[in-house]
C-alpha cells in the first residue's frame, strides 16, 4: 500500500519497502516508520556560538546531536557523510527521548542543539527529546533549513527555546537548483518562529557567484528587516569548497565585508561574520551608542559587558535570552 508523508513540503509518496527524500522515513507493511528514532550518530558538546547563537547564552556549552538524513539535498553541504547516507550504512547508537535530559547533564550541558544534519528530518526524535527536555528545565535549540509543513513546525515550536535557521538564499530558483527544495516554506518558517516566541537567528552561507552579488544580499537583507524585524541576528559564513561544490573558491573576505556593509545600511542591528576572522565581525555592540558589549574570538567569550540584557553605557535593552 502507497503511504504519504504529510511532514514537508515534498509530500513524498513511498512506495512498499522504500523511502522518501530524506531516507529515513520507509514504508513498511503500509506504514510510514522513521527508522532513526533515537538513535542519533552524532553526539557532541560544543560552545553555543558555533551553532552559530550569539544573543542565547553566551559562552554556554550546548549538547548537540543528529541523526543520518535530511529532506534537502545541498551541493555545498559540510555535513553530507551524515546528511545525505542511507541509515543501515552509518553507526548510530541507543539514546532515547527519556535519557536525553541526564545525558545532557552529565556532560554539564543546559542546553540541547538538535543540529548537524537537520532535526526537521528526524521530527519526531526532536519533537519527544524536546518534550523530555523541556519538562526536565533543559533549553532546546534548532539548528535547521527550516523546511518544514507549518502544523508540524507549530507543534514542534512550541516545545523550542531558539532556532538558527539558514537563509541559503533569497531566491527560489536557487532553492530548486542547488538545495532540491524551495523557498517559500522557508520564509514561513522564519515568520512563524518569530510569532511563536522562539528565539530566531538567521545564517546566511555566501557563495561565490551563487548567491554573492549586491543585490542578491540586499534583497535577503531588506526582507529580513521588514518581516523579522531589524533586531534579528544576522550571520554572514564563508563558503569553503565541499560536497558536490568543490569547484568554487572560497568566499572571498571582500565579499564578506561588503555583505557586512550592505546589512548594516538596510538597517539591520546586528550582522556578524563568520568563517573568517575579522576585527569586529564577531563582535555585539550597541545599536545606540556603539559601546562593545560582547568581545568573541571564534567560539569564545572574550569580554562580556552587558548588564541584564542591557548597554551598561545608555541602558538600550539588547535583544536576546541572557541569562
Amino acid at each position: 500500500m502507497l503511504v504519504q508523508c504529510e511532514l514537508c513540503p515534498k509530500g513524498c509518496i513511498i512506495l512498499p519497502g522504500h523511502r522518501g527524500e530524506c531516507r529515513i522515513r520507509i514504508n513498511l507493511d503500509g506504514k510510514l516508520t522513521a527508522v532513526t528514532y533515537g538513535y542519533p550518530c552524532s553526539l557532541h558538546v560544543d560552545p553555543v556560538e558555533k551553532k552559530p547563537l550569539f544573543h542565547f547564552f553566551p559562552g554556554s556549552r550546548i549538547l548537540s546531536l543528529a541523526t543520518v538524513g535530511c529532506n534537502l539535498h545541498c551541493k555545498f553541504c559540510q555535513n553530507w557523510e551524515i546528511s545525505q547516507a542511507d541509515p543501515e550504512n552509518v553507526e548510530a547508537f541507543y539514546l532515547p527521548p527519556e535519557s536525553l535530559p541526564k545525558t545532557a547533564s552529565s556532560y554539564d550541558c543546559r542546553l540541547i542543539a538538535y543540529t548537524y544534519t537537520d532535526p526537521v528530518a528526524f521530527y519526531e526524535y526532536t519533537l519527544d527529546s524536546c518534550r523530555a527536555s523541556k519538562k526536565a528545565g533543559i533549553k532546546n535549540v534548532l539548528v535547521t533549513a527550516g523546511y518544514l509543513n507549518t502544523p508540524p513546525l507549530k507543534e514542534l515550536y512550541a516545545f523550542s527555546d531558539a532556532a538558527n535557521i539558514d537563509l541559503k538564499a533569497y531566491s527560489d530558483s536557487f532553492y530548486q537548483q542547488i538545495c532540491g527544495g524551495s523557498l517559500k516554506p522557508v520564509l514561513n518558517a522564519l515568520v512563524l518562529a518569530k510569532e511563536m516566541g522562539v528565539w530566531l537567528e538567521v545564517t546566511n552561507l555566501i557563495i561565490p557567484t551563487l548567491n554573492d552579488s549586491d543585490k542578491d544580499i540586499q534583497a535577503l537583507c531588506q526582507w529580513m528587516k521588514t518581516n523579522l524585524g531589524k533586531d534579528t541576528p544576522l550571520h554572514f559564513s564563508r563558503f569553503f569548497p565541499m560536497y558536490l561544490m568543490q569547484n568554487l573558491p572560497p568566499t572571498p573576505s571582500r565579499t564578506l565585508e561588503k555583505a557586512f556593509q550592505i546589512a548594516k545600511s538596510v538597517g539591520l542591528d546586528y550582522v556578524y561574520i563568520g568563517n573568517l576572522s575579522t576585527k569586529n565581525g564577531e563582535n555585539t555592540f550597541c545599536p545606540n551608542c556603539r559601546k562593545k558589549l560582547i568581545q568573541r574570538d571564534r567560539y569564545v567569550i572574550l569580554e562580556n559587558n552587558l548588564e541584564k540584557g542591557q548597554c551598561p553605557g545608555c541602558q538600550t535593552k539588547i535583544p536576546g535570552v541572557w541569562s
